[in-house]
């Protein structure tokens, strides 16, 4: 739709301007897609550009294996100097912050598209608005912004809006009646996983562990504490003075907060919860049977 700079003719169209022109409009096939971010959405991008006959290029911070025949650049500046289309699928983390500025733009092969929707705040949208105006940049296409509204119907202010070439969405990369469907399934499935075995796969604000069912005969002590060294010790030696044997045992940590998970071969009861809740260090007790 950038290419062929659609937003502009549908604009025109609807104000009644019959303006069939082919100047500034490209075919996709045979251009470079460079995807910034390889990962599960990124790498998708990546076969669909290349079944509509586009070469693919990626840049990733880790070393990922490509699918059909994309290519891995060395540097994101490569990226940027070889690119006919730019795609962010990059998580918001202050490393990504600003990750297309000024600095970036500059360096972006002249008459370039930039596509984002991953998070709002990986572009910079004063400079991006700046080079859309002075020709540097030939379209855009934005789903996410750094300040979004609360609800719908709240007032919504960008530099991206009256530009020419601009598709803006209101994030909406995931608003599908399939995609709210497979999303309640998985928080339902994460949620039963959480509350059967302990697992924590994939949390955003907590220690992720994966962690697998009980084996018969198996008990499994959880536990989130403080992140202060010394716990795990303390623990072990409850553990040991009750006459229980370790099975496995797994450690989560994030900044301030352990998440522990220890499988013993001994049935407890509350007296070892009970012990195990007044350690300063401890936060929450369950035990699962």
């Amino acid at each position: 739709m950038l290419a062929r700079r659609v937003p502009d003719h549908i604009r025109n169209t609807h104000s009644g301007i019959w303006n069939k022109i082919s100047k500034n409009c490209f075919e996709v096939r045979g251009k470079t897609i460079g995807i910034v971010g390889y990962g599960h959405i990124g790498s998708q991008v990546s076969v669909l550009a290349e079944a509509m006959g586009m070469k693919v290029i990626y840049y990733d911070i880790q070393t990922v294996l490509p699918l059909g025949n994309a290519t891995p650049v060395s540097s994101y500046e490569e990226l940027l100097k070889n690119s006919d289309f730019i795609s962010f699928h990059v998580p918001e983390t202050p490393q990504t912050m600003n990750l297309y500025g000024k600095k970036e733009i500059e360096v972006t092969k002249k008459g370039a598209y930039m596509i984002n929707l991953s998070r709002g705040k990986v572009v910079d949208l004063e400079a991006l608005a700046k080079a859309i105006q002075l020709g540097h940049i030939a379209g855009a296409g934005i789903d996410v912004f750094p300040e979004e509204p609360e609800s719908n119907n709240d007032p919504f202010l960008t530099p991206m809006q009256n530009l020419p070439n601009v598709i803006l969405t209101p994030h909406i990369g995931g608003s599908t009646e399939e995609a709210q469907r497979n999303i309640g399934s998985e928080v339902a499935s994460k949620l039963l996983k959480f509350i059967n075995n302990g697992s924590t796969t994939f949390s955003v604000n907590f220690p992720n562990l994966e962690i697998t069912p009980l084996p018969a005969g198996q008990y499994r002590i959880l536990n989130v504490h403080k992140n202060q060294p010394g716990f795990l010790k303390d623990i072990n030696s409850m553990v040991s003075a009750i006459g229980a044997n370790i099975s496995s045992q797994h450690l989560g940590t994030s900044a301030e907060i352990g998440y522990l998970s220890m499988v013993i071969d001994k049935s407890v009861g509350d007296e070892l919860k009970e012990k195990i809740e007044k350690h300063p260090f401890s936060i929450k007790t369950r035990i699962l049977y």
